[in-house]
């Protein structure tokens, strides 16, 4: 079995090259920490040779020396932390900005269907909200870890190297304070800080989504209701902080901060212990200067205890955002063929395909069959949930299907180079997003490298001529600033545009006129009969009027062909589609009557 790599490495791993100036950083960090406790060896050999000669303190000749010694190794500490800090920040922005590219580089490998389950706005905070987390571990966290252990060496040879009894008295609180923070982040009580990691990270999330929710809330005046899913999550963040800080924390802390504030104490009876014994062998110059030197360095213990904290608050940081970010790198990615193949056409065909969403109890699709031949159009209908879209979406490998083929040109669309198979297919779904930046970049998005004549003209025969005309800046006006935004009915067009502009031999049409008034669909079906034209077509419609004209007709219903073929035939035939049929033309006569009338 592989050993799990633990979050250092892990960490370390994405830092590349610049690995090097982490582990340089944490060198200079243990160099910095040594150096600064010159200055308390230095106090003690001052006060050494001022009592020995107490109170004729001209004889104490060396007191300037061990100044300038003590003042040149702080500085000089100083000056070298700062530089393995530079090391570490230089490491720690470079491996954030690593992770970050990586986690892009995959999220470009995974099916695009992955998106529709996971918003833009939960894979930022995964991947980038994340990285900028490490950054504190990689850039103080693990430099202060090595200068404190150096710290700690380093004290323990101090504490015992003048008198082991006030060094073993000094060295009670640390063992008390370790003991406590011990109680508070490890064992059983690690489950329950990572609990409260995870109901903060649901808190969030409830709360993004509700705030993207607020306009249906309003609409439908269920303003109580959609809050109680909010409600729930802050009660139970709530609840595990409580629990945690004040059922866990509240003691341990309240014994550590004692501790760490208060070694002086006990020192105290240590000394009081030792005076008599050293008065009485005469060495009172001695034990004086002992005790002069512990009661400064006791001061050091708080200090090093508060890095350990720290350290590992960074460390169970570090763990909750590699956790986070993890759900990024583990997405699944789209296999690629050791040996793609080519289409030989533009014909579609489904064999036998069946598939199940991740998590789902029943399949989307069951042992589904259908062929499209090069040019012709296809439509897709039946009730909601039938498994229209989910069809659709298997032909650009959105998903992949669980069993059976979907082939494209007589070729396994797993057996086509994904960048093959994107230009092979444009797509035009009924929830068009734009992105902020200029109409023409937002055309040209299908193909980088399309003129500026050539987008113009793909406006054109996308029938936006009359939204390029008031925009201020035509073109390249910037959609979503300074007031400028556009209607669905004519973001639609403009996603047609794009879909033109990229002159893909196969169209995936998802009811792309759903949400469009009369008059935006009367020109978006002038545009679908350009995009359209000498193409191969699969189109879902839920208006059966868009597919009277259809070469063939596929009737969906629970993931299953109920009933295929032409609308002539399948209009009367008396199975599902006739109902639909009927009831389609029934909904399109109804009208409100004039309240006159029976009057």
């Amino acid at each position: 079995m592989e050993k799990k790599q633990n979050e250092i490495s892990v960490l370390l791993g994405y830092a590349g090259k610049y690995k090097a100036l982490t582990f340089l950083g944490m060198f200079l960090s243990a160099v910095a920490m040594v150096m600064g406790m010159v200055p308390y060896v230095c106090i003690w050999l001052a006060a050494r040779d001022l009592i020995r000669v107490a109170p004729d303190w001209t004889q104490a000749t060396e007191i300037a020396k061990y100044g300038w010694m003590a003042f040149g190794f702080a500085f000089g500490g100083i000056i070298v932390y700062f530089a393995a800090l530079m090391c570490t920040h230089l490491a720690a922005f470079r491996t954030a900005a690593n992770i970050r590219k990586q986690g892009v580089a995959h999220l470009m490998k995974t099916p695009l269907g992955f998106f529709d389950d996971n918003a833009s706005g939960f894979l930022r905070n995964r991947l980038d909200g994340g990285a900028a987390e490490t950054e504190t571990l990689l850039a103080h966290n693990l430099a202060d870890i090595v200068g404190t252990a150096a710290m700690f060496i380093g004290m323990l040879v101090l504490m015992f190297l003048f008198d082991w009894r006030m060094g073993a008295a000094c060295l009670v609180a640390a063992v008390i304070s370790v003991a406590a923070m011990f109680t508070m982040m490890g064992g059983k009580n690690a489950k329950l800080m990572m609990e409260y990691q995870t109901a903060q990270d649901v808190m969030s999330k409830a709360g993004t989504e509700y705030v993207r929710g607020i306009p249906v809330v309003k609409v439908f005046q269920q303003t109580v209701y959609s809050f109680k899913a909010f409600k729930a999550a802050i009660e139970d963040y709530s609840n595990k902080a409580e629990k945690y800080t004040g059922g866990v924390c509240r003691v341990p802390q309240s014994v550590n901060l004692t501790a760490t504030e208060g070694v002086f104490i006990f020192l105290v009876p240590a000394v009081l212990l030792i005076a008599p014994s050293a008065l009485s062998g005469g060495d009172f110059a001695g034990f004086v200067t002992n005790f002069a030197f512990y009661a400064v360095f006791s001061a050091i213990v708080s200090t090093a205890l508060a890095r350990i904290m720290f350290a590992a608050s960074g460390l169970m940081l570090a763990k909750t955002a590699l956790a986070r970010i993890d759900t990024v790198m583990s997405a699944p990615t789209l296999t690629v063929a050791d040996h793609p193949k080519t289409p030989r056409d533009n014909g579609v065909e489904f064999k036998d395909v069946t598939f199940t969403y991740d998590g789902a109890e029943l399949p989307a699709l069951e042992r589904v069959s259908f062929k499209v031949l090069p040019g012709q159009t296809v439509a897709l209908v039946g009730p909601s949930g039938g498994g229209k879209t989910t069809a659709a979406s298997l032909i650009p490998r959105f998903w992949d299907v669980s069993s059976g083929s979907v082939e494209v040109g007589g070729v396994n669309v797993k057996e086509i180079d994904p960048h093959v198979l994107t230009d092979r297919v444009a797509f035009v779904f009924q929830n068009t997003r734009l992105f902020k930046t200029t109409v023409l970049e937002n055309v040209r998005a299908a193909r980088p490298e399309a003129t500026r004549e050539e987008v113009l003209s793909a406006l054109h025969a996308a029938q936006c001529d009359d939204i390029i005309e008031k925009l201020p800046n035509g073109i390249d006006t910037v959609i979503g600033s300074n007031g400028t935004y556009l209607s669905g009915g004519e973001q639609q067009r403009v996603a047609l545009a794009r879909a033109i502009l990229k002159n893909a031999p196969i169209i995936v049409l998802d009811e792309a006129t759903a949400f469009a008034d009369p008059e935006n669909e009367a020109l978006i079906q002038k545009a679908l009969k350009t995009l359209t034209e000498g193409r191969t077509v699969v189109m879902i419609a839920h208006r059966l009027s868009t597919v009277v004209g259809a070469d063939n007709i596929v009737v969906l219903d629970h993931g299953h062909i109920v009933e295929e073929g032409r609308h002539e035939a399948l209009a009367c035939g008396g199975g599902q589609y006739e109902r639909m049929w009927k009831e389609y033309n029934q909904a399109v006569k109804w009208k409100i009557a004039s309240g006159k009338e029976g009057a």
